[in-house]
């Protein structure tokens, strides 16, 4: 079947449009009875830049994003989808979220807003966006 989708990632960072994708994934996945991958990606470069020790901004974010994904994954078994796996990568976003991660859980759907975080133009597809639509592996639904 066309759209029998059996592995959906969805990137969260806490923007407006990262929620949206969320929640549309939460809905597909219980519709397909699917795995659910929410996916957090700790941008390295940008934390590299940072004038405080790297292992304590990495720390401190990391902690921060498992905070906010726990209550991505309360939304989601409150949603009724069973099967849900967080995951928190540290590297590239546009290349963890478009083909390290899909690859390594054989994802046949990823979901993504538009914009996220940083973007300043939201009627504009985001930078990360556009890579992820033109490499990823697998369908990609943006969601706005």
């Amino acid at each position: 079947m066309i759209n029998d989708y059996k592995n959906i990632l969805v990137a969260v960072d806490g923007s407006k449009n990262a929620e949206l994708a969320l929640q549309h994934a939460v809905a597909i996945a219980k519709e397909k009875n699917a795995t659910l991958y929410l996916l957090s990606v700790v941008d390295e470069n940008a934390i590299s830049h940072s004038s405080y020790a790297y292992s304590k901004v990495l720390a401190e974010e990391k902690e921060a994003i498992e905070k906010e994904l726990l209550k991505n994954i309360y939304y989601a078994t409150q949603q009724e989808v069973h099967d849900v796996i967080p995951l928190v990568e540290i590297g590239n976003p546009k290349e963890t979220i478009a083909t390290i991660v899909p690859t390594n859980q054989s994802i046949d759907l990823i979901v993504v807003g538009a914009t996220g975080k940083g973007q300043i133009q939201a009627n504009q597809l985001g930078t990360t966006t556009s890579y992820v639509v033109q490499y990823a592996p697998c369908n990609v639904l943006v969601v706005k």
